[in-house]
């Protein structure tokens, strides 16, 4: 088994889960721009001690390279916690991230989540960089 096995996609309008990649298709280069990536973004996901996303993560794959560039990190763990006990907490996080970053060629972002309770999920959108 290899890990790409574990991790789930769907279309995101009809599955809670995937992350959604809200970006320019096409930018300027090695100018600063903003991605925001957000879970549950048509179907809100539940958002419980018991059951919410844990991670998002967003990565950059350039079109004539090997290897995926891990951009940034959104880490939602603190979710709900209470020592009173489930759903008692003072803080509940939306599983919702904003990097800013710059491209200097073109390629694709690709975000990955993780639900607590069903498992890794990913989406990718190709961007482009104007010459």
């Amino acid at each position: 088994m290899s890990f790409a096995d574990m991790i789930q996609s769907a279309d995101w309008k009809g599955e809670k889960h995937v992350p959604v990649i809200d970006a320019p298709n096409t930018v300027e280069p090695e100018k600063p721009f903003e991605v925001t990536v957000a879970v549950g973004k048509e179907i809100p996901h539940p958002n419980t001690t018991e059951h919410f996303i844990a991670w998002i993560d967003l990565y950059f794959k350039p079109d004539n390279g090997k290897f995926a560039f891990h951009v940034g990190h959104a880490d939602f763990r603190a979710h709900g916690e209470s020592l009173k006990g489930p759903n008692q907490g003072p803080v509940y996080t939306e599983p919702k991230a904003t990097f800013s970053l710059a491209l200097s060629q073109p390629g694709a972002l690709v975000a990955t989540s993780a639900c607590n309770i069903h498992g890794l999920w990913e989406s990718s959108r190709d961007i482009s960089v104007t010459v």
